[in-house]
């Protein structure tokens, strides 16, 4: 289990259980905090942070008032009390699993809890059961005033949503979410602004036709809906998308000459860094903008490989001028990729276009 995986799981620990404990114990004079601790902490190490989720959540419900009405007053003096976004998940999950049946008091109860912790994951049963009242109430709170409320209308109804459970509906189609993200195309805060684009970047995974046809209508003159817009388009510019690139203003390809582009050292080991350098010079008399990625084939068994596109820059490169342009890089495992031993190729690519090619050897460790 690697450092990530263990960080992560530690943030629903047992500091976690007693700071839910207490706070349960300061809302309810009849919660049982004894009995929630034993029930939280037990089997929690084999747990994944999701989980833990439900696992504490399960724990607390048994402790709390059977009153649904009751419940829900409890988790809202509780949450206040809490010390992590994560604690505040798990309590939200409460009404996940248990609110079904009262759907407006239950939505109603998150969008007040999820300023301590997103409600985003306790929102998608509610979708899931009744996509058309769900994704209502979520417009509505397009228009609130606190932007947490605002965030979770578009976070919660993301596609693909990370470490959340599927929508049917949205998986048939991703863009039954489109009124709400018109309604925050210029939102003041970079919170849901960021929601927006993540959710539109979900979109151009199975729509990107239609993402970028609504993309072109939005206006770019408006500084926060031109974030967006480009944020929005990151998964689709990085593949070379034309329509893309030309929403923000950038050719397909570009007159430049590689000087040079190279990654140092030529062989690495896990946990060790690679410097990546390129010097572009301009074919052109005028001003180009350019979005400069590198693509790493990563080394997989068997002679395959998988690829995976970085930014390095976005910038003008003046007429008939040159661009030095660095980046490191730590080779390292995460829960999302694992290295194997091997020749790792690197792509360096401009406005779209592969324009130069290098590599390093991932060498295995001294203990396989």
């Amino acid at each position: 289990m690697s450092s990530e995986t263990l960080l992560l799981k530690n943030l629903l620990g047992p500091q976690a259980i007693a700071t839910i404990a207490d706070a349960g114990a300061a809302a309810a004079p009849r919660f049982d905090r004894p009995m929630f601790v034993r029930a939280a902490s037990d089997g929690l190490d084999a747990l994944s942070i999701m989980e833990r989720v439900r696992h504490i959540a399960d724990a607390l419900h048994r402790a709390l008032p059977d009153d649904y009405g009751a419940t829900l007053d409890t988790l809202r003096a509780m949450a206040p009390r809490l010390t992590h976004g994560f604690q505040a998940i798990a309590i939200t999950e409460i009404v996940a699993r248990h609110g079904l049946d009262d759907f407006d008091r239950s939505m109603a109860a998150l969008a007040d809890l999820t300023r301590f912790g997103s409600a985003e994951f306790a929102i998608r049963p509610f979708l899931a059961a009744d996509p058309d009242r769900a994704l209502a109430t979520m417009e509505r709170w397009t228009a609130s005033a606190d932007e947490h409320v605002r965030r979770l209308a578009s976070e919660g109804a993301r596609p693909r949503l990370p470490w959340a459970a599927r929508v049917s509906a949205l998986k048939a189609d991703p863009t039954r979410a489109a009124p709400i993200l018109e309604a925050l195309k210029a939102d003041p805060a970079i919170y849901v602004r960021k929601s927006v684009a993540n959710h539109l970047n979900d979109i151009a995974k199975d729509r990107p036709d239609w993402l970028v046809e609504r993309l072109a209508q939005w206006p770019r003159d408006n500084e926060r809906t031109a974030w967006i817009i480009r944020h929005a388009l990151r998964t689709l510019i990085k593949k070379g998308d034309p329509a893309a690139l030309a929403l923000i203003g950038v050719g397909h390809g570009a007159a430049v000459t590689v000087r040079r582009f190279v990654v140092e050292p030529a062989s690495v080991r896990l946990g060790e860094r690679i410097a990546i350098a390129a010097e572009l010079a301009s074919e052109s008399p005028d001003d180009q903008p350019l979005v400069v990625d590198y693509r790493i084939h990563y080394a997989r068994s068997g002679g395959k490989s998988a690829p995976k596109v970085f930014k390095l820059k976005s910038f003008t490169l003046a007429g008939r001028g040159t661009a030095v342009l660095s980046i490191s890089q730590t080779i390292r495992d995460f829960t999302t990729r694992r290295h194997h031993p091997g020749r790792h190729r690197i792509e360096l690519i401009v406005n779209g276009r592969g324009v130069g090619e290098a590599w390093f050897d991932l060498l295995a460790d001294r203990n396989d």
